[in-house]
């Protein structure tokens, strides 16, 4: 069997919409394979941020506990992401183990980050304050790289993928 025997004939009319949707995620830095944008990481970046500022300012807690988990769709519904309907489009139609692997990562991401508000939300001491800041920071980014690892089609899911188209 010849490399070319194992994929499908598209129409030419499919092969360009294809094309033509690629260099339109392309263009808006949307991973034409995954679906996903990075831009949606910048919205877990701005609470590590506070959270590493929390030691060196205290005071950054409270700006930290003012931050608020916005689900994919949400972010880009609220950004100034030019193509954000692009953007939440392309998402809803990924392939499913991919935003699957993707969801798993981001929401472990925002249930570390709840969890941490809570407790500094219960903390009455800005020591306890900045432990609390320093663990869920050392948590929380390498989660955040591991979702751009997705996005930029990194991940199992897009190695599956791969391999079967």
């Amino acid at each position: 069997m010849t490399p070319s025997a194992a994929q499908p004939i598209q129409p030419a009319s499919v092969t360009a919409d294809s094309s033509a949707r690629a260099a339109q995620l392309r263009a808006a830095n949307i991973n034409p394979r995954t679906g996903l944008a990075t831009d949606y990481l910048n919205h877990f970046n701005e609470a590590v941020m506070l959270l590493e500022m929390i030691p060196d300012m205290p005071e950054c807690a409270e700006d930290f506990l003012g931050w608020e988990p916005l689900s994919y769709a949400e972010h880009f519904t609220a950004s100034n992401f030019k193509a954000r309907d692009l953007a939440i489009d392309a998402y809803n139609t990924a392939d499913i183990r991919v935003r699957t692997e993707f969801d798993n990562v981001t929401s472990a991401i925002t249930s570390i980050l709840a969890a941490v508000g809570a407790a500094m939300r219960e903390a009455t001491q800005d020591d306890t304050r900045t432990r609390l800041a320093e663990q869920a920071s050392g948590w929380v980014k390498p989660l955040v790289m591991q979702a751009g690892g997705i996005i930029n089609g990194d991940g199992a899911a897009d190695v599956d993928y791969i391999m079967n188209h």
